[in-house]
């Protein structure tokens, strides 16, 4: 059994500094890994302060040596899926392989409404199964393409491939009884159990 932390980066938390800080006292103290939240906003409100994670996390990895780190979860279907890839393989390689990239469709209307981003959640599991293969297919460092319904791709590389082989452990959030993430989450590396709203 292994244990990890799983920290919100709003309020208290919202400086990265002080979440690497937190990070590398998780570290010391033995935790196996330090994970934060991929959310615009806090729960309901703009009105409170919340740190980057991706911002964060590279601050985290320069601040430890051996916990795992990760951000749960990514909304997949509100960001470039190759955008993605290319930060998660950058941070995987600034961290030695230490990187879980945990995924879902997101929960908080707060964070897609407003910019025109799509709320139907069957759409965003579309585009979040699709961009799963894309991430995933881009860091192979081959070739890649895909014809999907949202996302077109034609013949790209990206490199550096990833530190971990054959790919970044993916991990697929859900809340039970909703039984898709959990069959999603066979397709891939591992499963993050929600244990509120967060339809992941």
């Amino acid at each position: 059994m292994k244990y990890g932390l799983d920290i919100a980066t709003g309020s208290d938390f919202s400086d990265p500094r002080a979440l690497a800080d937190l990070a590398a006292d998780a570290e010391r103290a033995g935790w196996d890994g330090f994970f934060i939240w991929d959310v615009l906003f806090e729960e309901g409100t703009m009105d409170t302060p919340v740190a980057d994670p991706w911002v964060t996390l590279g601050a985290v990895a320069m601040a430890t040596d051996h916990i795992r780190i990760g951000a749960f979860v990514t909304p997949l279907a509100r960001r470039r899926p190759w955008v993605v890839a290319r930060e998660a393989a950058t941070l995987d390689h600034l961290s030695s392989g230490r990187l879980i990239f945990g995924a879902g469709l997101g929960y908080q209307a707060l964070a897609f409404a407003p910019f025109g981003e799509e709320t139907d959640p069957k759409i965003r599991a579309e585009k979040l199964d699709e961009g799963l293969e894309i991430v995933s297919g881009l860091w192979s460092g081959e070739p890649f393409s895909l014809a999907g319904k949202h996302y077109q791709i034609d013949q790209v590389t990206m490199l550096p491939r990833p530190v971990q082989q054959p790919r970044i452990p993916v991990w697929i959030a859900g809340i039970w009884p909703n039984r898709r993430p959990f069959r999603r989450a066979a397709r891939w590396d591992g499963l993050y159990i929600g244990t509120d709203l967060a339809d992941g």
